[in-house]
């Protein structure tokens, strides 16, 4: 089974680790989902660098994330996108839309 955490550092940065993939994604989702909600801070950070794998879920996390962030006016960026993930973005077209967080 595959290995992966979310988890709130401070009041501004979730930090992401392990391995993204379909096993630990449903579970990343809905505590990200419930970590953005509670953070205090008007601004986020997703910090990827503790993430060793990541398939296209690892992508479709930070979107989520993104959105959901979006849906309460907390302007979300990410820090550390690991290779992987970047490649997965740039074959997706949607590395211009990451970029702006």
């Amino acid at each position: 089974m595959s290995e992966a955490a979310i988890t709130l550092a401070g009041e501004s940065e979730l930090r992401l680790t392990g391995v993204l993939d379909y096993q630990t994604g449903p579970r990343l989702r809905t505590e990200g989902q419930a970590l953005i909600k509670k953070a205090l801070a008007k601004e986020l950070v997703v910090d990827c660098s503790g993430v060793t794998k990541s398939s296209s879920v690892g992508l479709s996390l930070l979107l989520c994330f993104i959105r959901d962030a979006q849906a309460l006016n907390k302007p979300l960026s990410i820090r550390a996108m690991p290779e992987d993930m970047r490649e997965i973005a740039q074959v997706s077209g949607v590395t211009e839309l990451l970029a702006h967080h």
